[in-house]
């Protein structure tokens, strides 16, 4: 009883198996790291700690563990660019002059 409750103990502690040299592998720890940092719940970590293993192991590509990670982060922000109006010179031209039109009448 107490080999099993050291088991889930150790597999519920952070990993600490990163490769400086290589980086794609290190950028999956420091995501896994941050991850694991923020959840509280001893099942999602153990699910992070497979991850991370399975990715070491390359059991696993990066897109499916970057996949299977951002169910576990918490505010993860959405990077994406947000989409710029544009305008023809015409139109731009005639909003200008109705406003500079009204503007003058408005005195």
């Amino acid at each position: 009883m107490t080999e099993e409750l050291e088991e889930k103990v150790a597999l519920t502690e952070k990993l600490l198996i990163d490769q400086p040299s290589d980086f794609q592998f290190h950028a999956a720890y420091v995501a896994y790291s941050k991850a694991y940092d923020n959840v509280s719940n001893p099942e999602s970590k153990e699910q992070l700690n497979k991850l991370i293993l399975g990715l070491q192991q390359k059991e696993m590509d990066s897109r499916a563990f970057y996949e299977t990670l951002n169910r576990h982060r918490t505010g993860h922000q959405d990077f994406r660019r947000p989409q710029i109006k544009t305008q023809r010179k015409r139109e731009w031209r005639r909003k200008t002059q109705r406003r500079e039109r009204n503007k003058r009448h408005k005195k």
